[in-house]
């Protein structure tokens, strides 16, 4: 089991990482660190990765809508573009977007296969 950082502990790692990074940007590139300087920037990386994911999570959407909302955004894509890569009309993904028509298995397999989303969150919030 990991120790449980304090914020305090957390601020201290940023500030280092950050002055770390400063370096970085001033020797051109993290190859031209030194080896301390490359496991100290690991080591309060780490610490920070871990504060993170315990106090600042983002939960998933909970809606099939949110889902592809949020996959467009982070794929940098407009409806019509989903709608091609997910092989349909983009008439019918805004109809499920919009909540008028239910997604079906094949549209659902599709944000599996192509898109990451987890199978088993996709059939729980249909």
């Amino acid at each position: 089991m990991k120790k449980e950082i304090s914020k305090k502990e957390f601020l201290v790692a940023e500030s280092k990482m950050n002055n770390l990074l400063a370096i970085v940007t001033k020797k051109k590139g993290f190859a031209n660190l030194s080896k301390k300087e490359t496991a100290d920037l690991d080591k309060y990386t780490q610490i920070v990765k871990t504060y993170e994911e315990y106090h600042y999570t983002i939960d998933l959407p909970q809606t099939v809508q949110g889902l592809i909302e949020l996959k467009m955004f982070e794929n940098k894509l407009k409806q019509k573009e989903l709608a091609k890569l997910l092989n349909m009309t983009d008439t019918k993904l805004s109809e499920i977007m919009h909540n008028k028509r239910k997604p079906s298995i094949s549209f659902l397999k599709a944000m599996h296969i192509i898109l990451g989303i987890d199978g088993n969150l996709l059939l729980r919030i249909v």
